[in-house]
């Protein structure tokens, strides 16, 4: 095999191979004479099929075969002899693909994953956040569990509705004149300044007694979750069937077994585990991003450009969805796509930079992914498609690509904690809104 280099610029690499012909007929007849021995034909006994016969019937697609196995052996040698780490599947062109003659000839083209020096992390400072569950936090949650489980007392008083009363209602949900799907319903609760209805709906039933009807408008929100009517403006018939008064269980015992729980103190320690494990994991989310900007100012190499092309499409597309649903930040909305592109394209490079260092520290440090910690992040994904566990863990049996994609994030995380516990971490104690604020990356 004669290989010639032909581009070495930054991190791309190219080069011209070509296999000589003596190479691919000696594989050719190898493979001719293992198809002869299997096929079986009119005439010959299984095994006796001459190979000239066979060559006739089964040359082209052994050929075809052989060419593609030629091309992939072929540049998997080169990628060995020169040392090559591939950031991306290497292209192939072919110059010449002879039938049953001739050498072999394609060009390779490739970028490869840049020389990375870890850098020197002793005197690493970071801060962790903690937070504590606060009292009223936990009230509020059994104020919620009690909220679900209240009850509902007829106003007997001939009085208009006011906020503060629930209103028992049947509609009819109109657009452009006509009932959509799901917008008709017969004896809703509605609580005048509540929550869970459209923008507007409970605000324009307030004054109504029981047996009145009236037609309201309202404008679906932008982001409202059935996508062919939001944003768009509808017309309800409300009428009024009773007044109420939404009465709320005691926070006791006797709640706390609505839900199978033994008493509110058992209820209350749960609510508070909750909190604190939510807690913990914005607290992780908090260091692990400062141990990142921290990174990011380390990282003194080119990142591939294949890579960062990779990373920005998966970004952009999610870009374009929140577009499309109007669920786009409102700092992003106020840009032109040109500065949107160029903000992303940052953001993408920042992720590649990142996720190859932390590779290479893991590389460096000898940390692996296990078996037992795949198995469980498939497991993880699998729980997502309720029924078709069976055919989640089908998928990644026949699909390794997917399988080195749950690998990166596990991969991540150890190597964050091994510099976590490499570093001289302070503990600040914020209250939860602080801990909640993730600031923005460091570009």
């Amino acid at each position: 095999m004669q290989v010639t280099p032909t581009l070495n610029e930054g991190l791309k690499r190219a080069f011209t191979v070509v296999v000589p012909s003596a190479d691919l007929q000696a594989d050719r007849k190898a493979r001719l004479a293992e198809v002869a021995k299997t096929v079986s034909l009119p005439g010959f006994r299984p095994g006796k099929v001459p190979v000239s016969l066979v060559k006739q019937r089964y040359g082209a697609s052994v050929n075809a075969e052989l060419l593609e196995k030629a091309v992939n052996d072929a540049t998997g040698r080169v990628m060995q002899e020169q040392n090559i780490r591939p950031a991306a599947q290497p292209k192939v062109d072919l110059v010449s693909a002879p039938d049953s003659e001739g050498d072999l000839e394609f060009k390779v083209e490739v970028e490869i994953l840049p020389e990375i020096t870890v850098p020197d992390f002793a005197g690493l400072k970071l801060t962790r956040l903690t937070a504590k569950v606060d009292e009223s936090v936990v009230d509020k949650a059994l104020g919620e569990l009690a909220r679900r489980s209240r009850t509902f007392e007829t106003i007997e008083e001939d009085r208009a509705a006011v906020k503060g009363d629930v209103v028992n209602v049947d509609f009819v949900g109109k657009v452009n004149g006509e009932a959509f799907d799901g917008g008709t319903a017969q004896d809703v609760n509605v609580e005048i300044g509540g929550e869970g209805f459209i923008p507007g709906f409970a605000e324009q039933i307030e004054g109504l007694k029981a047996g009145e009807e009236k037609v309201i408008t309202v404008t679906f929100p932008e982001d409202y979750q059935a996508a062919e009517l939001a944003g768009k403006e509808a017309t309800f018939d409300i009428k009024a069937n009773a007044l109420k008064k939404a009465i709320d269980p005691a926070i006791d015992d006797e709640l706390a077994k609505t839900v199978g729980l033994e008493s509110i103190d058992q209820a209350r320690k749960i609510v508070t585990e909750q909190a604190e494990g939510e807690y913990t994991q914005l607290s992780r989310l908090r260091i692990k991003r400062e141990l990142l900007d921290i990174l990011a100012e380390k990282t003194d190499f080119d990142a591939p450009e294949s890579m960062v092309d990779a990373e920005f499409g998966q970004i952009w597309a999610r870009v374009e969805e929140d577009r499309k649903s109007g669920n786009m930040d409102e700092e992003d909305a106020g840009k032109d796509e040109e500065t949107l592109r160029a903000d992303y394209r940052r953001i993408a490079e920042r992720r590649v930079k990142l996720g190859l260092l932390l590779a290479e520290i893991g590389r460096k440090q000898e940390i692996q992914v296990s078996r037992e910690e795949l198995i469980g992040a498939m497991q993880q994904e699998a729980q997502r498609y309720p029924g078709q566990e069976k055919a989640v863990f089908e998928f990644f049996s026949k699909n390794p690509q997917a399988v080195e994609g749950l690998r990166g994030p596990i991969l991540e995380n150890k190597v964050v904690d091994y510099l976590i516990e490499l570093s001289d971490v302070t503990e600040k104690e914020v209250t939860p809104e602080e801990l909640s604020e993730i600031p923005a990356a460091d570009l």
